[in-house]
């Protein structure tokens, strides 16, 4: 890692990067806002703009089966439940005549409802508070690693279930026709997102997690004109929101989560117009 700073210190000559701390939430921003820049394109077009909320919401029912369990990791915990929440999510969708978003909206209600109640005997909720908005800055060099992994993980899954994801959300019954299984993708996408937004939640927050992965999707589904600039322009989107919102943060002494947002709110917000022509 000294290297990696040293190269960052020759290239990046500014006062925010003098600190150990910062490097290691730029170079965080940079292995998360991809997977979400990716990820978020799919959720846009197949309409689960909430599917992560709930999926971010989880996360504190999954620490809260841990701490109850006695698991000393609350990865481990965050994971395993995530990913189970997430099948239940799309199997009760494709198995009820209710709405997607009604479903969605059951199931984030009551994990957020179910991890609350057990994590707040006895006042002890305090302890997990930080996880509402998360904290970047606290990342450290092992996180960058299991980070990176991550990264190179989802960009290979990913290139494998592109084009299946594609004709699902155009055409479901055209996919069938041409021998994707479409359920199977979804599983699949749907796991994806549930591991991503496990991974990232302690430095993105509950409360904020849905926003990164569906603003800079949102914002390059206004200017793109193909599929291709469609994901490129939205991990682009996301990894530029990404470092601003760090740097405005770092000067405005707030949270990074919150500001990143905002960043990525004002980018959608400056392409809408475009969307129209």
């Amino acid at each position: 890692m000294n290297a990696i700073y040293a190269v960052m210190d020759a290239l990046l000559p500014f006062e925010w990067l003098h600190y150990s701390f910062m490097k290691n939430a730029l170079l965080a921003m940079l292995l998360i806002t991809p997977l979400f820049g990716m990820l978020g394109t799919m959720a846009v077009d197949n309409k689960m703009a909430f599917f992560s909320d709930a999926l971010g919401h989880s996360a504190l029912t999954g620490i809260a089966i841990g701490v109850v369990l006695g698991w000393e990791s609350q990865m481990a915990a965050m994971l395993l439940f995530g990913v189970i929440w997430a099948i239940l999510i799309t199997f009760v969708k494709h198995n009820s005549k209710m709405s997607a978003d009604t479903i969605i909206s059951v199931f984030s209600s009551t994990s957020i409802a179910l991890g609350l109640v057990i994590l707040s005997r006895g006042g002890a909720f305090a302890r997990y508070s930080s996880l509402l908005v998360g904290d970047v800055l606290s990342v450290t060099q092992g996180d960058l690693l299991a980070l990176l992994l991550a990264l190179i993980v989802t960009g290979v899954i990913w290139a494998l279930l592109f084009n299946p994801l594609m004709i699902t959300s155009v055409n479901a019954p055209l996919a069938q026709s041409r021998g994707v299984r479409a359920k199977l993708t979804e599983y699949a996408f749907t796991v994806l997102v549930a591991v991503a937004v496990m991974i990232s939640i302690r430095w993105v927050g509950v409360m904020l997690i849905n926003s990164l992965l569906i603003l800079p999707a949102a914002a390059s589904r206004n200017v793109a004109r193909s599929a291709a600039s469609y994901l490129r322009l939205s991990v682009l989107i996301s990894m530029v929101c990404g470092v601003a919102g760090l740097v405005l943060s770092y000067f405005l002494n707030t949270s990074a989560g919150a500001a990143v947002v905002l960043v990525a709110a004002l980018v959608y917000f400056a392409t809408l117009p475009l969307r129209r022509k």
